[in-house]
């Protein structure tokens, strides 16, 4: 915690909070957007392909998309840790901020397992998903809107930052 506070005292810091560019806040907030957008809205093709929708959609045509999920993740990772640090006093007294981390975190563990279920399977693209599967993917709707709503939220609950 203590590292937290020094690095959201540090120049970078202060320049991500206080500067005026379009690179500061308003930069960081776009790319950590865009990152969001490619996770949930892959997540949300496979998933709903998952409960039966679109089903000429061939599953291992759909794993080509894993590694743009996995970019966009990295991007809100980077981006979070420099928002995290910016603002890390207010964050980390902020309890939405855990839920946020904690729907994130779920989702994640989801993801692997659900990728078990899909794209483990022989590729036939027609064979519709195990019971399990059509389960985790509407945990995962489940997931990725409560972290999308609690990271929203960190603006406006519990005396947070988030901007």
């Amino acid at each position: 915690m203590d590292l937290l506070l020094r690095m959201e005292q540090s120049g970078f810091s202060q320049w991500v909070r206080e500067s005026e560019s379009l690179f500061a806040l308003p930069g960081i907030l776009l790319i950590h957007t865009i990152g969001m957008g490619l996770v949930v809205s892959i997540n949300a093709v496979i998933d709903l392909r998952v409960v039966g929708f679109a089903p000429a959609l061939r599953f291992q045509a759909m794993e080509r998309f894993l590694p743009v999920l996995w970019l966009g993740f990295w991007m809100n990772a980077v981006t979070g840790a420099i928002l995290l640090v910016a603002d890390a006093k207010k964050l980390t007294a902020n309890l939405d901020f855990y839920v946020k981390m904690a729907f994130i975190g779920l989702a994640l563990i989801n993801l692997r397992m659900l990728r078990t279920q899909v794209f483990s399977r022989p590729p036939d693209g027609d064979a519709p998903p195990p019971m399990k599967a059509k389960v985790l993917a509407v945990s995962s709707m489940i997931f990725w809107l409560g972290a999308i709503t609690a990271g929203r939220l960190l603006a406006y609950v519990g005396g947070g930052g988030g901007k």
